[in-house]
C-alpha cells in the first residue's frame, strides 16, 4: 500500500515493535493511522531457516554501514523490514522486575531510577502480553513482578533433553522457570516446534513478531495506511520549532514531505536518535529534543550478551526447540555474588555454521560436531548507562556508534559460574562468544525518559520535552538497560502512551472499518 491521505491523527515512522504497538491501540481505538516504513516486508521462503544465508551471507541484515568510536566502518546486524528486528528475535518476552525500576547497585555502578514504578506499568505488560501471544507459567520465576492474572497461553514445554536438565538444575537448588515466549503454538497454531527462532525469521509466519502480531491486525481495522520502502530524512518544525509540522520522506529517489498532526518516531533507539539529530535547525541546533538536556544520542545500552554451548563429546543432544527454559536465580543479589550478575536462558539451537561465521580459523566440521553434542545458552546482563556511549553524525551523514561496553566483570562472573554449573553437570567442553558492537538488536536509551527536562529527552509519556506533539516510542526512551529482552516493555510502554494520547492528546472518534 502507498497511498497516503491527506490528514491522520498520528504519522508513526517505523513499523518495528514500538511502532506496531502503537498503530495496533491507535487504531483500534480508532485513530487514523499512517505507518512509513524504510523497509519492504521480508518474504517467507526457504533461506529464512538457512544458515548459510542468514549467518554467512547475511542477506537478509541491511547493507548499510555505520562507523563505530574510532571511525571504523562495520556492517550491523540490523533489519529494516515490516516488524523490525523482531523478525529475528528470540521471542523471549520477559518482564522487567520491580527492581528495574528503582535505582540499582551493580558492581561496576549504579542503573538509575526511572519515572515510573513497575505497578505503573504492570496493567499494560498485560496488554504487551497480550499483543505477543506469549506463553508461560507464571509464579515460578524466583524474582517475579507482581502480576494480575497467568499468561495468555500455557508454557510450550521441554523438550526430553532440556527437562532433564531442568530437573538437575533442580537438585542444584536452583529454580528454573519456562521462558515466556512469543510463538503461535497452541491447537491450531502454525509452530512446528523447530530449531529456527533465535537469529532466524519464520517462514511459516510462526513466530509472533511485530508484522504478525502488531501491524497486519491493525490494517485489518481499515484505520491504518502502511507505506514501504520510505526513508525518512527529517523531521520539519514550525517557525517556533515547538511543533512538527511534517516528515522529509524519500520514495524512490525522489523526495516529498508528509504533513501531519501529532508524530511517532518508532526507528529504534540508534535510529531515532538519528532522525532526530538530522532534524537540527535553527530553533533546535543540536537536534530536536536536545536543546533543554543535550541527552539526546547519550546513554546508549545493548546488554552484555554471551552465547555458550557446553558439549558432552560422549553423548548427542537431540533436542530441536531448545528455547523453553529459563534461569533468574543469579538476576538480582544472589548467592554467589552479593549484586546482580544477570539472565540465563536457553538459545534456540546452534546449528554448526552459526558460530563459525563470527569465528575464523575453525573448521566449521569441528562446530557442526560440537553442535550436535551441546545444550546452548544466551547468558544477558545489564550494561549501565554513559553519556558517552553514544549515537551521533558524522559530516557525510553517517551514523557512528561510539561505544564501550561496562560492567564486565559481573557479566564475566556470571558466564564463568553458567559454565562451571554445566561442567558439573557433565558438558566438559565449554565453547563461549561475547557478541559485540556490530550486534545492535537489543538496543536502547538514546533518548531517555524522566521527570526532569534538564535530563531527560522525553517526558513520562514519551513526548519529546522541546517540542509539543512529538513521541518517540521504542527502546529510546528506556533509562537502563536491565538484564532481558526489551521488546515486551517497548510494547507495554506503547500501549501506556497511545492510552495517554488518546484520552488526552487526539480526540478520535470510532469509525467503521473500512470496505
Amino acid at each position: 500500500m502507498d497511498t497516503i491521505r491527506k490528514s491522520y491523527d498520528a504519522i508513526i515512522i517505523g513499523a518495528g515493535v514500538g511502532g506496531g504497538a502503537m498503530a495496533n491501540t491507535l487504531a483500534k481505538a480508532g485513530a487514523r493511522v499512517l505507518v512509513i516504513e524504510r523497509g519492504t516486508r521480508l518474504p517467507r521462503e526457504a533461506d529464512n531457516w538457512s544458515v548459510k544465508v542468514v549467518f554467512h551471507e547475511r542477506r537478509y541484515a541491511t547493507r548499510e554501514t555505520w562507523r563505530d568510536k574510532d571511525g571504523i566502518e562495520f556492517n550491523p546486524s540490523t533489519y529494516y523490514y515490516v516488524g523490525g528486528n523482531s523478525k529475528f528475535f528470540g521471542t523471549a518476552t520477559l518482564r522487567f522486575r520491580v527492581q528495574d525500576f528503582e535505582e540499582l547497585q551493580h558492581e561496576e555502578g549504579v542503573a538509575p531510577a526511572w519515572p515510573i514504578s513497575y505497578a505503573d506499568l504492570a496493567p499494560y505488560y498485560d496488554i504487551a502480553e497480550q499483543l505477543f501471544g506469549t506463553h508461560g507459567t507464571a509464579g515460578m520465576d524466583p524474582c517475579e513482578p507482581p502480576r494480575s492474572g497467568p499468561m495468555p497461553y500455557p508454557a510450550v514445554g521441554h523438550d526430553p533433553e532440556i527437562k532433564v536438565i531442568e530437573e538437575r538444575l533442580r537438585a542444584k537448588g536452583l529454580k528454573p522457570f519456562p521462558l515466556p515466549v512469543a510463538v503461535d503454538m497452541h491447537p491450531g497454531g502454525k509452530c512446528i516446534r523447530c530449531k529456527t527462532c533465535d537469529g532466524f525469521a519464520c517462514k511459516l509466519g510462526a513466530k509472533n513478531d511485530a508484522e504478525v502480531r502488531m501491524i497486519d491486525p491493525a490494517i485489518e481495522t481499515g484505520n491504518v495506511d502502511l507505506v514501504l520502502q520510505s526513508m525518512v530524512h527529517r523531521l520539519i518544525t514550525d517557525d517556533t520549532g515547538r511543533k512538527v509540522t511534517g516528515v522529509e520522506i524519500e520514495q524512490d529517489g525522489q523526495r516529498k514531505v508528509v504533513h501531519g498532526d501529532l508524530f511517532i518516531s518508532s526507528a529504534g533507539a540508534i535510529n531515532s536518535a538519528a532522525l532526530l539529530l538530522r532534524s537540527a535547525n535553527g530553533k533546535h541546533p543540536k537536534g530536536l529534543g536536545n536543546n533543554s538536556s543535550d541527552q539526546l544520542g547519550r546513554n546508549y545500552m545493548a546488554h552484555n550478551n554471551t552465547a555458550m554451548m557446553a558439549v558432552n563429546p560422549f553423548r548427542k543432544n537431540n533436542v530441536v526447540f531448545q528455547k523453553s527454559l529459563c534461569i533468574n536465580d543469579f538476576y538480582l543479589a544472589n548467592d554467589v555474588k552479593p549484586y546482580p550478575l544477570g539472565n540465563v536462558q536457553g538459545l534456540g539451537k546452534l546449528q554448526g555454521g552459526m558460530l563459525t561465521a563470527n569465528m575464523r580459523g575453525i573448521p566449521e566440521w569441528l562446530m557442526d560436531w560440537f553442535a550436535t553434542r551441546s545444550v546452548d545458552w544466551w547468558i544477558m546482563s545489564e550494561d549501565l548507562p554513559d553519556p558517552n556511549n553514544r549515537v551521533s553524525i558524522d559530516s557525510d551523514g553517517k551514523i557512528r556508534l561510539s561505544y564501550v561496553a561496562n560492567n564486565l566483570k559481573s557479566h564475566g562472573e556470571l558466564v564463568k559460574h553458567w559454565g562451571s554449573l554445566m561442567r558439573s553437570m557433565g558438558y566438559p567442553i565449554i565453547i563461549t562468544q561475547k557478541m559485540d558492537i556490530k550486534v545492535a538488536m537489543h538496543q536502547c536509551g538514546t533518548a531517555r525518559f524522566g521527570k526532569d527536562p534538564a535530563t531527560s529527552v522525553l517526558d513520562p509519556y514519551c513526548r519529546v520535552w522541546d517540542v509539543d506533539n512529538l513521541y518517540v516510542v521504542d527502546a529510546s526512551f528506556l533509562p537502563s538497560s536491565t538484564a532481558v529482552n526489551p521488546s515486551l516493555t517497548i510494547a507495554a510502554q506503547a500501549a501506556r502512551t497511545a492510552e495517554h494520547i488518546l484520552a488526552d492528546v487526539v480526540k478520535v472518534k470510532p469509525r467503521r472499518k473500512a470496505a
